[in-house]
C-alpha cells in the first residue's frame, strides 16, 4: 500500500485559515463600522462645541452708547470675531488665514457653518443675534479638527491592533479545537494505515458511544470487514487456482524429464524439449510465489530480500540476450524472495523483448525505502491514453492473456510499490517500483 509523501492541506490547515479569514472579515468590517461611526461622533461633537461657543459670546453680548455692540474680552477666545450689522468687526479678531471667509461670513443672516479648503481642515460657524437692545450682529467662530482626528487615528490604531490579537487568538483557538477534536480521527487514520500493512483483522471497536467519531469507527469496522472478506476470497480462488495448476504442471515436468534421458533424441528434438523443461519449471517457481502471496494476509509477512541483479538474470531466463542491456549495480537489493521478485519483473521483459530489438534494464533510487527499475525498448511505444489500459487483465497486442503486466502490477503494490509507464529515452518506459530491506 502506497503512503502519501505529503499532506497538501489537512482539513485542520483549512479550518485554521477559514476562521483567520473569517475573524479578518469581521474585524475589517467592525473598523469601517467604528471609523464611521466616530468620523460622525466627532462631526457632532465640534458642531456642539461651536454652537457653545457661539451662545457664550451671544449671551454675553450688550448694547453699548450709540447702539454699539460690546462683547467682554473673557468671552473673546482666539479665532472669535463679533460683527456688527454693518459687517463692521467690533470685537475680537479673525485669524489670517481665515480673514476672507470671515468677512464673507460677517453679513450673514442665517446660522451658517463651513469648512474653508487649505491644508489644516477647521469648520467656522457663523449665527446672527439680536441683543435684549435691539442691535444686531453676527458672531463668527472657529474649531481645529486636528485634535478630534487625531482620536480617530488613535481609535483606528486600537482596532487595528486588537483585530490582529484577535485574528492570531481566533487561529490559536481553532488549530488547539480542532487538534484536540480531531486527534480520535487521526489516531484512526494511523491505526487503519498500519492494519492494512502488518493485519488486516484489526477493528476500531467504539464501544455503544452515540457520537460521530464513535458512528464513524462503527461505519469503518463494516468496511473493513467486507474488505478483509473480500482479500480473502481472493485469496482462497487464487491458492485453489494455483493448487489445479501445480497438479498437471508436475505431470509435464516429470514426462519432460523422463523424454530428456531418452538417448535417441535427435538435437534439436533435445534443444525444445530442454525449452519446454525451462518454461515449466519458471511456471512452477511462479506458482509457487503466487501460492505464497495468497496464504499472507499482509505483504509484510512475506519475509525474505535478494539481489536486483540475480531477479533481472532470472526474469530473463536462460538463452540469449540479445539486444538487452543490463545496468544494474550488484548491490542494490530488494524486499522480495527472488522467485518472486523474477515474477514481478519478467512481464515487463518480455513485452519489451516481444516487441523491440533493443532494451535497456537500468535501476535507481526512487524514493526513501523504495528503488526504480526502468526498463527502456525502441518499441512501438504505449500513448498517453493507453498508459492505464495496458494493465487491465485481458488486454493484449495479440499474443498471449493479457495477463502479465497486470501480475507484475499485482505483486508490486502488494509490497507497497507500482509498475507505471514513465518517459524515457526510448520509444517505451515502464517504471518497477520495489520495496529496499
Amino acid at each position: 500500500m502506497s503512503r502519501p509523501t505529503a499532506r497538501a492541506r489537512s482539513f485542520r490547515a483549512q479550518l485554521v485559515v477559514l476562521t483567520a479569514a473569517v475573524t479578518a472579515l469581521g474585524v475589517v468590517v467592525l473598523t469601517i463600522v467604528v471609523q464611521i461611526v466616530l468620523e460622525g461622533a466627532t462631526g457632532r461633537s465640534v458642531d456642539t462645541v461651536l454652537e457653545d461657543r457661539t451662545e457664550a459670546v451671544i449671551s454675553s453680548a450688550t448694547s453699548g452708547a450709540g447702539g454699539r455692540l460690546v462683547v467682554p474680552d473673557s468671552r473673546l477666545d482666539a479665532g472669535v470675531a463679533v460683527y456688527d450689522d454693518t459687517g463692521r468687526l467690533v470685537a475680537g479678531s479673525a485669524p489670517s488665514a481665515d480673514a476672507a471667509q470671515y468677512a464673507a461670513l460677517a453679513t450673514t443672516a442665517r446660522a451658517r457653518t463651513v469648512e474653508p479648503p487649505g491644508t489644516e481642515e477647521r469648520r467656522i460657524r457663523a449665527k446672527p443675534f439680536r441683543t435684549s437692545a435691539g442691535a444686531r450682529g453676527v458672531v463668527v467662530v472657529t474649531e481645529r479638527m486636528a485634535p478630534y482626528e487625531r482620536g480617530e487615528r488613535l481609535a483606528l490604531l486600537v482596532c487595528v491592533g486588537a483585530g490582529g490579537l484577535m485574528i492570531v487568538l481566533a487561529a490559536g483557538l481553532a488549530l488547539w479545537v480542532s487538534r484536540r477534536a480531531l486527534a480520535p480521527v487521526v489516531a484512526m487514520t494511523r491505526s487503519a494505515d498500519d492494519w492494512s500493512e502488518h493485519d488486516l483483522g484489526m477493528r476500531f471497536d467504539p464501544g455503544p458511544g452515540g457520537n460521530e467519531l464513535a458512528t464513524l469507527g462503527r461505519t469503518l469496522d463494516r468496511l473493513l470487514e467486507r474488505v478483509a472478506h473480500a482479500i480473502r476470497s481472493e485469496q482462497r480462488l487464487t491458492s485453489e487456482l494455483a493448487h489445479e495448476l501445480r497438479t498437471p504442471l508436475t505431470a509435464v515436468r516429470l514426462n519432460v524429464d523422463l523424454l530428456l534421458l531418452d538417448p535417441d533424441l535427435t538435437p534439436d528434438t533435445r534443444e525444445r524439449v530442454q525449452e519446454v523443461q525451462d518454461a515449466a519449471r519458471r511456471m512452477a517457481s511462479a506458482i509457487e510465489s503466487l501460492l505464497e502471496l495468497a496464504r499472507t494476509a499482509s505483504s509484510q509477512a512475506m519475509s525474505g530480500s535478494c539481489l536486483l541483479v540475480e531477479a533481472v538474470a532470472e526474469a530473463l531466463g536462460p538463452g540469449d540476450h540479445a539486444g538487452v542491456a543490463v545496468d544494474v549495480a550488484p548491490a542494490l537489493r530488494v524486499l522480495l524472495p527472488p522467485a518472486l521478485a523474477a515474477r514481478a519483473i519478467a512481464p515487463v521483459l518480455d513485452n519489451a523483448r516481444r516487441l523491440a530489438g533493443h532494451t535497456v534494464v537500468s535501476a535507481g533510487l526512487h524514493r526513501p525505502g523504495f528503488l526504480a527499475l526502468y526498463v527502456d525498448d525502441d518499441g512501438p511505444g504505449i500513448g498517453p491514453a493507453e498508459r492505464e489500459r495496458v494493465f487491465e487483465p485481458g488486454r493484449t497486442t495479440g499474443t498471449g492473456a493479457g495477463l502479465g503486466l497486470p501480475l507484475s502490477r499485482r505483486i508490486a503494490r502488494s509490497m507497497g510499490g507500482d509498475v507505471t509507464v514513465g518517459d524515457g529515452p526510448l520509444a517505451t518506459r515502464l517504471v518497477i517500483t520495489l520495496p529496499t530491506p
